[in-house]
């Protein structure tokens, strides 16, 4: 059996989908991954062969790229295109196609499955992406729809409505291009009525009764088994607790005023700080000793060894911090990053900041509630009941439901 893994998106897209590759290659599995060029290197020496798909994803998510198409549905129709012929290519001969990322980077690899007659999976890594009536829609700016609506069925037929807006036309014509027919609900057609979900249970659970048949694996976890520094396992050691402080692959445009706030709000509670650089570039404000800068870390490492995990929300460093027991403070961006701050507010595991953009004092009074002593008790019984057999679980499956119904057919 040979899998292409296919997602288009930022870290918290490769890592998961990396988890799977490595799971299934244990199997014996043929497994080849298509993702953005910018995590060639992250995903050098794993032993998955890689294609690299679409635009770099930080140029384009920072606005960097040069040569990118004006509107947004000329961008979607490049990237469904691009992601197309490179998924067309690595797939071919292969027996099916596991998808994630963007919406148009999932009709494009879907596209190619159709077009190659192989089977095609679409997983999500946060149950805000599918349909539920348990939660709603996460609406991209732009949309239209009405603030007096309350009925999550009439709310999710305006996600669909919405996201057909957006990407419909440029899908449709791609896909006229090739020689498939039409689709009328883009986001139905790429996600299907049985895709995976690869989120913890406890974290992210998927309550019945449920409007697609979604099987959850569990989150899909890479082993990390990187030391952590050495000067940084002397900060570490070298004084009070420290609080991470981190938004990982979110560009952030107030990055400068948002480390002061996070640093002071820290200090307040006479606590230091690791500042995680970032795509967002944090920056330390001054040269006193009570902070330290990284780069790339081990997170499954450090975050056992902190008071405290500040962060955007990002489905990876939630499980993450989760599993190690470390409170959380999350700043949500944007997305899944919402739902992902209500999930930690309503398990006790810290707090959700109200709004992108904190200031100290708001930073300082969420801190209250994180490091308070039930918060730090909950955090450490919760941990024993997050899963690390996600990736395992959802490869076994894969095996199983080869020639069965768990895949789209073409035409699909």
């Amino acid at each position: 059996m040979r899998i292409v893994l296919v997602t288009y998106g930022s870290r918290g897209d490769i890592e998961p989908m990396a988890a799977l590759a490595l799971q299934l290659q244990d199997l014996g599995v043929g497994v080849r991954m298509c993702a953005p060029p910018d995590f060639a290197e992250l995903l050098d020496g794993t032993g998955i062969p890689v294609t690299p798909i679409g635009w770099p994803i930080r140029a384009l998510a920072i606005g960097a790229l040069g040569g990118l198409p004006k509107t947004l549905a000329d961008i979607a129709a490049k990237l469904t295109a691009m992601i197309y012929e490179a998924v067309a290519t690595a797939a071919n001969g292969c027996d099916a196609v596991v998808a994630t990322g963007s919406p148009p980077a999932m009709a494009g690899a879907r596209a190619a499955a159709e077009k190659l007659g192989i089977r095609y999976l679409a997983t999500a890594l946060s149950p805000y992406q599918l349909p539920s009536p348990h939660h709603k829609p996460v609406f991209r700016p732009g949309s239209l729809m009405p603030p007096e609506e309350v009925d999550r069925r009439v709310l999710w037929d305006f996600n669909a409505e919405h996201l057909n807006e957006l990407f419909g036309e440029p899908v449709n014509t791609h896909r006229a291009s090739i020689g498939l027919p039409p689709r009328d609900n883009i986001r139905d057609h790429i996600l299907t009525d049985k895709p995976f979900l690869a989120a913890d249970p406890v974290l992210g659970p998927w309550p019945q009764p449920a409007y697609l048949d979604v099987t959850q694996t569990g989150a899909w976890i890479r082993p990390d088994e990187r030391r952590l520094p050495t000067s940084l396992q002397a900060f570490l050691e070298a004084g009070t607790p420290t609080v991470y402080v981190g938004f990982s692959s979110m560009p952030m445009r107030a990055a400068t005023e948002i480390a002061r706030a996070a640093i002071e709000a820290v200090r307040a509670h006479g606590g230091r700080v690791l500042l995680n650089i970032g795509w967002a570039n944090l920056a330390l404000i001054d040269e006193r000793n009570d902070c330290f800068v990284v780069g790339e870390v081990n997170q499954q490492a450090l975050f056992h060894r902190v008071a405290a995990v500040v962060h955007h929300g990002g489905a990876g460093t939630t499980t993450a911090a989760a599993s190690a027991g470390a409170p959380q403070l999350v700043v949500p961006q944007g997305v899944d990053q919402h739902y992902w701050a209500d999930r930690v507010t309503e398990l006790g595991l810290g707090m959700g900041h109200d709004g992108p953009t904190p200031t100290a004092g708001s930073l300082s009074t969420a801190l209250d509630v994180v490091l308070a002593p039930q918060t730090v008790a909950r955090a450490a019984a919760l941990a024993k009941t997050v899963r690390a057999d996600g990736a395992e679980q959802a490869a076994k499956l894969l095996l199983e439901m080869k020639g069965h119904r768990g895949f789209a057919t073409a035409p699909g």
